[in-house]
């Protein structure tokens, strides 16, 4: 027995309209070719679906357990077409995110609030237990999306550019760095650096200052929260390092100081990692605009 969805639509369309006449005209056919579908339907079940001697024409007891079927599926089928249709446009998806960078949470969900307003039917989840497996995980299609300032080089994925940031150092206004204008990687030798608790590979610090001038700190501090090491630096219980849009409410608290890392001007640049054929899609390419419009305005609050 081979059961389309046209049996199912016809079965529940003679049900309503009580007759052969107003269901062809309900299905957009001729009442001839709706009895013929009708007469084919019955001999592939064996039986009759529907009493003819009956007005209006009532169902059969298989008829009755077919419109069930109908009622059922018919909806799904009907949803399921609404759904592709708005994935054709472009209105629905899913946007689900890695995050490399732990000081990204302070930039990231203002972004994601403008995001949830202009695409409410886009399902978001930051996936953080995928953060160390961002880059495979984006190829497998467990995440859509991967913020990171060290993308990887791999076949099927696209580093689409956000923008640029400083890393910055920040201590307590009594550290002794504070006497100088620019701090230097030599600096760090007697001083407790806090970081987030990630691989030296993953600090910027460490790929862009220490680990070309072969400089270990005295001590090395892992803090989960930007919150929490901003405290212990503000208590002169070590310094850090830090994306410049974090330090924008510190730059003016005496607590603190900050300074550029040299002996030259560090620059970093964040990116927003997508597999090569999502990054044109529409509500990826409105949050990538997002972020980057965002990203202007916490640095224009820094100046």
């Amino acid at each position: 027995m081979y059961i389309e969805l046209r049996h199912l639509r016809t079965i529940r369309a003679i049900q309503q309209a009580g007759g052969l006449a107003r269901a062809a005209d309900m299905l957009n056919m001729t009442q001839s070719a709706l009895s013929h579908q009708v007469a084919g339907l019955e001999a592939q079940v064996g039986m009759e679906l529907f009493v003819r001697r009956s007005k209006p024409m009532t169902l059969s007891a298989a008829g009755i357990r077919m419109l069930r079927t109908a009622e059922r599926i018919l909806p799904e089928i009907t949803a399921l077409e609404d759904e592709f249709r708005a994935l054709q446009s472009g209105k629905t998806g899913r946007l689900h995110i890695a995050i490399q960078c732990h000081a990204c949470f302070d930039w990231l969900f203002p972004v994601l609030e403008l995001f949830r307003h202009a695409w409410p039917e886009v399902d978001v989840d930051i996936r953080a237990g995928l953060a160390f497996d961002s880059f495979p995980a984006l190829l497998r299609e467990e995440v859509d999306l991967v913020i990171s300032s060290n993308p990887e080089p791999l076949g099927g994925i696209t580093a689409n550019a956000l923008f640029d940031y400083h890393p910055v150092f920040v201590g307590a206004a009594q550290n002794p760095l504070a006497a100088k204008t620019m701090i230097e990687a030599e600096d760090f030798r007697d001083q407790t650096l806090i970081t987030y608790p990630v691989a030296r590979d993953k600090l910027d610090v460490f790929t862009e200052l220490l680990t070309p001038a072969r400089v270990e700190p005295l001590a090395q501090r892992p803090v989960e929260l930007t919150a929490v090491i901003l405290m212990l630096v503000g208590s002169n219980r070590g310094v850090a390092v830090l994306p410049d849009w974090v330090l924008r409410e510190v730059k003016s608290n005496a607590d603190y100081i900050t300074r550029p890392l040299g002996p030259h001007q560090v620059i970093k640049r964040l990116y927003g990692v997508t597999r090569d054929e999502d990054a044109a899609r529409p509500f990826i390419a409105h949050f990538l605009r997002l972020a980057r419009v965002e990203a202007v305005k916490l640095q224009r609050n820094l100046a």
